[in-house]
């Protein structure tokens, strides 16, 4: 798991994927016949398919996980030197004396106003960072407006299970990164898409996805679980294997396309579970409605404390979401 903890570590914000990438391309570089960046960021890795029709070609498949993680933009540096800012992403208010880290690398943590009328909840505008200086010339040696902090904590393993920020969707691009070395006769054309800007609206998926005009898509992202006391009730558990999304806020699963994931899953004994998520959505949302439409699905690994800096999973249930997307991109979906 060195190189999921890697990825965890390293930083990379909407917009700001470039060391992801970096990781990636030299993680999989070997194994595609192409490795591209396009105008956006999103980092395209194509493998061909090993058999192909009379007419040379065969279906394209895209398979994509985002690179980007949640984030903290500048607004405001003040006098005494603290920087004030707004959220790049769903992140939740409950940051008060986290740590946050700069491209340049300056750490700071997130303080919280005392003022009476601070609210028992503080929203962000009762928020600032402070990265350790005395005045606001000092703050803009090291940070300016419009810079994007993420936050900072290292990662760990605990018994069979990885805590860690970034698993969203960390985690995802390492599923892929280890298909991709495992894959050995693809049935489809396939494009493995590690997408930017997901957490501020799924736009690399879009992007990617026009232009590739692929036949089949599968998003591999994380979901929430409802295994957690007093948890919101959801029938998706840490170590029950790859989660095989139904529906989410913005995504209804193609049913040819779950039931062909389900047949493979129980075909190789590979433990699955089936997700419905009530809030929330990946890039399969969009994917699915480009050009004339796309047969898509999602693989999700189970996460507790989404969007925080512990967020945990369960190495049992990443290996499962290698096992069956190798398969997929193997055997095929074979629908009309």
């Amino acid at each position: 798991m060195e190189l999921a903890m890697d990825l965890c570590r390293a930083y990379g914000p909407p917009g700001r994927e470039e060391r992801i990438r970096q990781i990636i391309r030299s993680a999989v570089e070997k194994q595609c016949s192409s490795v591209s960046t396009d105008r956006l960021g999103n980092l395209i890795c194509h493998i061909p398919a090993a058999n192909k029709d009379a007419a040379g070609k065969a279906d394209p498949m895209m398979i994509c996980a985002h690179m980007d993680e949640i984030g903290l933009i500048v607004t405001h540096i003040d006098k005494q030197g603290f920087l004030r800012f707004a959220a790049v992403g769903g992140v939740r208010t409950s940051v008060v004396h986290q740590n946050v880290i700069f491209e340049n690398g300056t750490i700071g943590t997130i303080g919280v106003e005392t003022r009476p009328e601070t609210p028992k909840t503080p929203m962000f505008n009762n928020m600032f960072i402070d990265i350790g200086v005395s005045n606001k010339e000092q703050a803009m040696k090291l940070v300016r407006i419009g810079d994007i902090a993420c936050f900072y904590r290292e990662p760990v393993i605990v018994q069979d299970r990885l805590v860690a920020k970034a698993l969203d969707d960390r985690i995802g691009c390492f599923c892929c990164i280890q298909a991709i070395k495992k894959i050995k006769d693809p049935y489809h054309d396939l494009y493995f898409v590690f997408t930017v800007q997901e957490e501020v609206g799924l736009r690399g998926a879009r992007t990617g996805a026009y232009a590739l005009d692929p036949k089949y898509a599968l998003a591999v992202d994380v979901t929430l679980t409802g295994d957690t006391p007093e948890a919101e009730r959801m029938d998706v558990t840490l170590n029950k294997g790859v989660a095989i999304k139904v529906k989410d806020m913005m995504f209804i699963a193609n049913p040819n396309i779950n039931d062909r994931l389900m047949a493979l899953a129980e075909a190789h004994k590979i433990p699955f579970q089936l997700e419905v998520l009530e809030r929330g959505t990946t890039d399969a949302a969009v994917v699915q409605l480009v050009r004339g439409g796309v047969m898509s699905g999602v693989l999700s690994i189970p996460i507790r404390y989404i969007h925080s800096v512990s967020e945990m999973c369960d190495t049992r249930d990443v290996q499962a979401t290698v096992d069956l997307l190798v398969h997929v991109c193997e055997e095929g979906f074979k629908i009309e």
